[in-house]
């Protein structure tokens, strides 16, 4: 599924309307940003989409060149309209695709598709083989509590940042959508993960359910 039925909305509104999905948007995206290396040269964004994290990344780190890989051709489109000559961009899913030496690997709001602890695992190796060294992999998702009556809080949360913008049965159709591909992995265990991949990590932004992440 394209990433315009995943959220129920034209693919032209994507940049306008994930605000009104997703709580301290912008921040998220500031806070990711913020951990890449100034100094990169290679940059890999796992799940692309429409370029938004890429492009603070390269503000970031003014001489680093992309290669995004995203399965939707059509947020491709509007990645490399974004980016233009600074990316190199790849259809295919990231979890077969093969990844160029790089000294930052970023993800937005993408890892979520993947949906085992096991492929997860995997995922991370090949991201930390990828990496030069002193690279960072740096994710921002959603990564709710491992307590359950806390987890349950910051989803309400979730909900109500949601509802601000939609009707309460659009906001219901939204999560019962998401609930069928997307899996929030706690905290707790994507710390795990990536401490078991070889990752020294750090949770660099916290806020209710959504953190950045940066391991190196």
């Amino acid at each position: 599924m394209g990433v315009a039925s995943h959220l129920g909305i034209e693919l032209t509104e994507y940049d306008r309307r994930i605000r009104t999905f997703i709580p301290y948007y912008q921040e998220i995206l500031g806070a990711a940003a913020a951990a890449v290396p100034p100094h990169a040269r290679r940059i890999v964004d796992l799940g692309i989409g429409t370029g938004a994290l890429a492009s603070r990344s390269i503000a970031r780190a003014p001489g680093a060149a992309v290669t995004g890989i995203d399965a939707d051709a059509g947020v491709l489109a509007m990645a490399a309209r974004r980016l233009r000559k600074s990316a190199t961009l790849v259809c295919g899913t990231f979890l077969r695709s093969p990844f160029p030496p790089a000294d930052a690997v970023v993800a937005s709001f993408a890892l979520h598709h993947v949906r085992t602890r096991a492929a997860k695992a995997r995922l991370y190796g090949r991201v930390r083989e990828t990496l030069r060294r002193g690279g960072v992999f740096v994710t921002a998702d959603c990564h709710p509590a491992t307590d359950r009556a806390m987890a349950a809080a910051q989803m309400a949360a979730w909900r109500a940042h949601v509802r601000r913008s939609h009707s309460a049965t659009q906001t219901k159709a939204l999560f019962h959508s998401w609930g069928r591909e997307d899996v929030y992995m706690p905290l707790e265990t994507e710390l795990g993960l990536l401490c078991r991949a070889g990752f020294r990590v750090e949770v660099v932004w916290r806020r209710d359910a959504f953190a950045v992440l940066a391991g190196k």
